[in-house]
């Protein structure tokens, strides 16, 4: 099993993720490309002490960026959407 600061990689602090935390109590990360829900949702339950209800996921394609006439792309990522239980938050996100 691997370590869940392998699995998780970064929360995300966005606008969108704010109002999904105020509004529907769920909460955004930066997760390893191969990670699956199950996994995820381990990770998060052992890292912050909550119970999660539900987990989503989806693959963030890389955009194109240039430097002069060079084109390259940036790396494609994977973001999970936490669902927690009613009653539970995450403190980490509260003081953001």
């Amino acid at each position: 099993m691997r370590e869940v600061y392998q699995i998780i990689r970064r929360p995300l602090i966005t606008e969108k993720g704010t109002d999904l935390k105020d509004r529907a109590n769920q909460y955004l990360f930066e997760v390893a490309g191969d990670a699956n829900k199950i996994e995820i949702k381990r990770a998060v339950e052992s890292l912050f002490r909550v119970k999660v209800r539900q987990v989503r996921t989806l693959s963030v394609k890389g955009k194109k960026k240039r430097l002069g006439r060079f084109v390259g792309r940036t790396s494609n990522w994977k973001k999970a959407v936490a669902t927690l239980n009613e009653g539970e938050t995450i403190e980490f996100f509260e003081g953001a």
